[in-house]
């Protein structure tokens, strides 16, 4: 397997420092406010960048952090007038409903950074006894950036570059502008922890060179988050850490791509911030995965109402798909049939290009392109009625079935039974046009007395009526059923 590495600009081979075992590190969020769908977009990444290296037969540590004490969460706080913990608790809280609606797997550790406040300093005081930091009279660390030679080689930034946008606040004591906080002295108000360099808090960058070395040993096979967490977050923590223990920080550094909304930046002043609750108030969790994974990691994605209508349009044909080979499976099996060659290597294949694509960067673009055209196989083979009946194309089902299962276990996707997917599809369609449910039961009951009175005419003009809503009506030896094309 290989990943697109930022810091060489390159794709490199998964070659872990301990054999069969990767340790992995994703920034989690800053529990203020409930995720936004770019939050959706980089859980789902590292779940499946997770889900396949389990499914590669490596064993996987994962951890995924959470900033549990910061700016934005002590100002949500005062809002509020509730405490810094109470806020966290409760979208850390947020955090996980969301990421189990959307089938994210928790992460092996979950550590908060105000449970590693003695790490933290540690590292502070480790790092001024090398010289790399230095306390201030008000009790505020910084990190000499320009004592660690390195600073920008995640970025690609020169310290030129950087002074151009650098300032020194009032009241700060820095000794250059480049400087970074690594232990912020308490505020009036403000949650505080006791240190050698009196009371505070840490700084964002720190908790993050904390946790990862207290769960993960040095280098870290894979640290990743999102773009925006290059710079100067991750250059940030390559600084502290490598500066701190001399060690390289970690062999591969992943990002995953921004998520644009109608090709503008979401942002909450443009009024398109979009969160993963807004989203899954109208579309099914599997589909937003089927969305988000439609597109290469690295690449920015566009996020629009007709996008996400797209996938659940394709994820609706593979559960009828699939809901079609599961009934043929369950028939009595064919006696006999001649070998298919052709259909058997078209299958080979298929099952090498999905691997190959998964290997290849994680190219769930690729990957869900082979999803489809396997599936197209099956529908070749359940609508030849002579197919039908060769024990050689059943077990050729039967091994998309079980494709399926693998590779939907990877992807996260085709997880349900498919009547429960298409139930949940119609359900969200409903909510999405506000479509008045008892009205259209009603004319289903007058369309069905109507037919039982063989008065044809009228049963057609009530499914007219029904169609003007946006409802297709279908009937079955069951009796006449509706739905939301």
């Amino acid at each position: 397997m290989q990943l697109y590495n930022t810091m060489t600009r390159a794709k490199e081979p998964l070659n872990p420092c301990e054999s069969g075992h990767i340790g992995l590190y994703a920034c989690g969020i800053t529990a203020y406010d409930f995720c936004h769908i770019g939050h959706a977009r980089s859980a789902i990444v590292f779940d499946v960048l997770v889900r396949f290296m389990r499914h590669l037969g490596l064993k996987v540590t994962f951890v995924r952090n959470f900033t549990d004490v910061d700016d934005k969460i002590i100002n949500k706080a005062n809002q509020e007038n509730a405490t810094s913990e109470e806020i966290a608790q409760r979208y850390i809280a947020a955090f996980h409903e969301d990421m189990d609606r959307l089938g994210v797997l928790r992460a092996t550790y979950e550590p908060k950074a105000t449970e590693h406040i003695g790490d933290m300093v540690d590292l502070c005081l480790t790092l001024i006894d090398r010289g790399y930091a230095y306390s201030t009279p008000s009790g505020d660390v910084y990190f000499r950036v320009r004592s660690f030679p390195d600073y920008g080689k995640l970025s690609g930034r020169t310290l030129d570059e950087m002074v151009s946008g650098a300032r020194v606040a009032p009241g700060e004591e820095k000794e250059d502008p480049l400087d970074f906080a690594l232990w912020k002295a308490a505020k009036p108000g403000e949650p505080y922890w006791d240190s050698p360099f009196g009371k505070g808090r840490p700084g964002w960058h720190i908790e993050c060179s904390a946790m990862s070395e207290k769960y993960l040993p040095l280098p870290i096979d894979i640290h990743g988050g999102g773009q925006d967490l290059i710079f100067p977050h991750h250059e940030n923590e390559i600084a502290q850490t490598e500066a701190a223990t001399g060690k390289r920080f970690s062999r591969l550094w992943v990002h995953n791509g921004f998520v644009q909304i109608n090709s503008e930046k979401m942002s909450k002043s443009l009024g398109n911030f979009k969160t993963i609750r807004d989203i899954l108030e109208f579309n099914t969790p599997e589909a937003l995965r089927f969305f988000l994974l439609a597109r290469h990691y690295r690449s920015p994605v566009d996020f629009s109402p007709e996008a996400m209508e797209e996938s659940e349009r394709n994820l609706r044909r593979l559960y009828e798909t699939l809901g079609n080979i599961r009934e043929e499976l369950a028939r009595p099996e064919p006696e006999k049939g001649k070998a298919l060659p052709e259909l058997e290597s078209e299958l080979e294949e298929l099952e090498k290009s999905w691997r190959s694509a998964m290997e290849d960067d994680l190219n769930t673009a690729a990957a869900l392109g082979y999803v489809n055209s396997m599936f197209r196989l099956a529908g070749r083979i359940l609508e030849d009625k002579g197919l039908k009946k060769n024990v050689n194309a059943r077990r050729l089902l039967s091994r998309i079935n079980g494709n399926v299962a693998s590779w939907g276990q990877v992807l996260g996707i085709l997880q349900l039974a498919p009547d429960v997917f298409l139930s949940e599809l119609k359900r969200c369609k409903v909510s999405r046009v506000n479509l008045d449910v008892k009205l259209v039961e009603e004319l289903m009951e007058k369309r069905r007395a109507a037919k039982e009175a063989r008065d044809f005419a009228q049963a057609d003009l009530i499914r007219a009526q029904l169609a003007a809503l946006g409802v297709e009506v279908r009937d079955t030896p069951a009796g006449a059923v509706w739905d939301m094309p």
